[in-house]
């Protein structure tokens, strides 16, 4: 029979270890976010521009990216990259560097999807105007898309923090990494295991009921 004793958990255990997983893969996952969606946007351009020597590069990118695990892209960055450069950069850099080429590929797809959801006639409106086809990009077609798209930017920045536990696999100090050294020092592995998973829950799923909202919200201005 699996005994179990929460007792080990303290504010001291929780600062110690915790707080300090918790902090990276907050900062992780704000940062890659905003380089996914601003990188993701140049992508989603270049595939709508109509012209091949901006369309055919940016859909290998984003087709070979979303092709590949991300554990795999971690890894692989990782490795490789200290081994062409001749230095390490460090497991925290590799693993932010990493999840924005990667997020970018996602966000991409996301951003194409609300500009095409554009009316057509917006876009002749701000030409009718006199705007250039930046100009109308810019003040017409990304504030609208970026509004129309952002329960969805909100549910891929979801599912991005949940994916920050990968990074457990080159040894960056996330939230996962934080309890597992916890369960190390305290000799419960299985504890710090079932809280991990208990937190991620209760973050992931009040985070989910506030897209939830904000989409309905939406829904109703339009």
């Amino acid at each position: 029979m699996l005994n179990l004793d929460f007792s080990v958990f303290n504010w001291s255990l929780i600062q110690g270890f915790i707080l300090k997983g918790l902090w990276f893969s907050i900062v992780l996952t704000i940062i890659a976010t905003a380089g996914g969606i601003f990188f993701g946007t140049i992508l989603a351009l270049m595939r709508l521009s109509g012209k091949k020597w901006l369309d055919v590069p940016a859909s290998i990118y984003v087709n070979g990216m979303r092709s590949i695990p991300l554990v795999m892209v971690i890894l692989w960055f990782f490795l490789l990259v200290p081994f062409i450069i001749g230095r390490p950069i460090g497991a925290e850099y590799s693993a932010i560097i990493t999840f924005i080429a990667f997020e970018a590929a996602y966000f991409s797809e996301i951003m194409r999807a609300g500009i095409q959801s554009i009316p057509r006639g917006q876009v002749f409106a701000g030409q009718a105007l006199g705007m250039s086809y930046g100009q109308n990009m810019k003040l017409v077609i990304l504030p609208q898309a970026f509004r129309n798209m952002l329960p969805v930017l909100l549910t891929q920045t979801i599912i991005l923090f949940q994916d920050t536990s990968l990074v457990y696999a080159i040894g960056a100090y996330d939230l996962l990494k934080g309890f597992d050294t916890a369960g190390k020092n305290f000799g419960r592995p299985t504890e710090m295991y079932i809280a991990a998973a208990v937190l991620y829950f209760i973050i992931c799923f009040s985070l989910s009921w506030f897209v939830k909202r904000l989409h309905k919200r939406i829904a109703i201005i339009r």
